[in-house]
């Protein structure tokens, strides 16, 4: 069984584009309340609203169309990448609901099982409880978490709080959306494809904890929008430029043969069509790079901005006065 194949079979489903998103955020009033400390104002990862002062939630939502075909795999990926939007937050996740579009005709029940217990796992190593969820019938099978964390206003991270002379910090390697569509093309080498699976599946409650020992204010989380995209989100929320070092990228196994046979996603195009000319690079830049900068990520690493090094992250870039920008060099 190819969970993969379920959704080629039934049509492609994706996550809206960052156009389509903003065409469709503008026609919807934004709530207003003097506890409500990030809402969608500013594209971040999640919302965090206070309950105290020194107490705040963290609330998210995230599912997808599978994007590996092994259910563990694929029930434990959705949980962390959903579950790291509280991390990006600076937050502590510690309740879950399970978010299930499957059809029981489609798979064996172990099939659909094996997700929900993937993600239980993920769920319990992040030492958060699920405590329900909701289904419905769907052809076209999707799976995710709605995540409540905690958070101390005082030390949470937040998208517009990068400052010029900020350097970034990439704490997971970047290609898991090329990897993933070679994959789903039978072209993508077994150990590289493993590599992304453990990517994938990490959490990103150490990054969090080492941006917390950092007094890091600004961080963002790389996932569907891509590094550009996240990224340009904070230079717009936080009216900064930042610019990126390719030759400092971290990246998966194989990444670069991916991209130059054409495994390529439509959603890079999209991302790359959001950023139009906030994006820019250098004449020395190559273009299999172009392609990786804009490559949507499933469960990514957090970008931490920081004046202290991050160990065991890249340091991929900085953060310049001028213009809301992405400079690629």
């Amino acid at each position: 069984m190819r969970l993969t194949h379920l959704v080629a079979s039934a049509g492609c489903a994706s996550k809206l584009g960052q156009l389509q998103l903003s065409e469709v955020l503008s026609q919807i009033p934004k709530s207003k309340h003097p506890d409500l400390l990030v809402g969608f104002d500013n594209r971040d990862d999640a919302g965090v609203f206070r309950i105290s002062d020194d107490l705040a939630l963290v609330q998210t939502v995230d599912f997808f169309t599978p994007i590996v075909d092994d259910p563990y795999s694929y029930g434990a990926i959705a949980a962390a990448n959903a579950l790291s939007d509280v991390y990006a937050m600076g937050g502590r996740p510690i309740t879950v609901l399970n978010l299930c579009c499957f059809s029981p005709a489609a798979a064996p029940p172990d099939v659909w099982a094996q997700i929900l217990m993937g993600a239980y796992d993920k769920t319990t190593e992040a030492g958060a409880v699920v405590v329900g969820g909701h289904s419905i019938e769907d052809e076209r099978p999707k799976f995710g978490l709605s995540v409540t964390g905690l958070v101390n206003p005082s030390k949470m991270f937040a998208n517009t709080e990068a400052v010029p002379g900020d350097d970034i910090y990439l704490t997971k390697p970047l290609g898991t959306g090329i990897l993933t569509t070679a994959a789903k093309n039978d072209a993508c080498p077994p150990e590289a494809l493993a590599a992304a699976i453990k990517a994938m599946s990490t959490l990103n409650a150490d990054a969090c904890a080492k941006g917390i020992a950092a007094n890091v204010r600004c961080a963002t989380d790389i996932t569907g929008f891509s590094l550009a995209g996240h990224l340009l989100n904070v230079a717009r929320a936080s009216k900064v430029g930042i610019e990126i070092d390719t030759q400092s990228l971290p990246l998966l196994p194989n990444v670069q043969e991916m991209i130059e046979l054409g495994h390529t996603t439509g959603g890079g195009a999209r991302n790359r069509a959001f950023a139009g000319s906030a994006l820019t690079f250098k004449e020395q830049v190559s273009e299999w790079l172009t392609d990786l900068v804009v490559d949507p990520q499933t469960s990514g690493g957090l970008a931490l901005f920081s004046r202290i090094p991050i160990e065991g992250a890249a340091k991929i870039g900085t953060v310049v006065e001028g213009e809301a920008a992405i400079r690629v060099c």
